[in-house]
């Protein structure tokens, strides 16, 4: 948001603005922006630049960050693919995989290595951040390897909980249980106005209640 706000030359924006944008309150606003420090003026609001500057040093993208990418199937090639990656500060360093038809592969000036080599690659290249993009019945193991190669941080794509070490990060995405709170939300008017005032379940609540898909909505904080 910042940056399209740079893009068109606007120099200041208010905590109204930011909260319009976000859609949260300009007192939610100012009150998290007051936690990392004192970025705005009153009446004068926000330099956009500045703390365009500074939220990107509070998130750590103010560095380049290299990636390993496990998984060379349809959603690792997506993902390999995703140009805002890179804009962001993300390099994918290296890809690997345990198919005998894609380890050997090409993608752009890359070589699907093997998973096998992913710890002396972890440390050649200096990796901090480890993508699965792996079946779920793989993913933990895939996990498991790369903690042990010394990765400090897991996006994991997978359908299933992984266990990890609460001084490693690590966030689930689950398009599907995302796919399924849209279509929950579009029903929860209609639900509202046939069960009269009768507090309505959130989506993730319901899809837990779902047989096989409770462990695939819980993700490691």
């Amino acid at each position: 948001m910042l940056e399209d706000l740079e893009t068109e030359g606007q120099r200041t924006v208010s905590s109204q603005g930011l909260a319009h944008q976000s859609g949260v309150t300009s007192a939610q606003v100012r009150k998290d922006l007051s936690y990392f420090g004192n970025f705005g003026k009153r009446g004068l609001g926000y330099s956009v630049a500045r703390l365009r500057k500074e939220i990107r040093l509070i998130l750590g993208l103010n560095r380049r960050w290299k990636v390993a990418l496990v998984g060379a199937g349809n959603i690792g090639s997506a993902l390999f693919a995703y140009k805002e990656f890179r804009r962001q500060g993300f390099d994918i360093a290296g890809v690997f995989d345990v198919s005998p038809d894609r380890v050997g592969l090409r993608w752009r000036d890359l070589t699907i290595r093997h998973v096998d080599e992913l710890p002396a690659e972890v440390e050649r290249l200096g990796i901090q951040i480890g993508v699965i993009a792996v079946p779920a019945r793989a993913a933990q193991l895939v996990a498991d390897r790369l903690l042990a190669a010394g990765v400090r941080g897991i996006l994991n794509f997978a359908h299933r909980r992984i266990q990890v070490p609460p001084t490693v990060a690590m966030r689930t995405v689950n398009l599907s249980i995302e796919l399924e709170s849209l279509s929950f939300a579009i029903k929860v008017p209609r639900a509202r106005s046939v069960g009269g005032a009768k507090p309505v379940p959130s989506a993730t609540s319901a899809a837990k209640l779902e047989p096989g898909r409770g462990a695939a909505v819980k993700g490691q904080p």
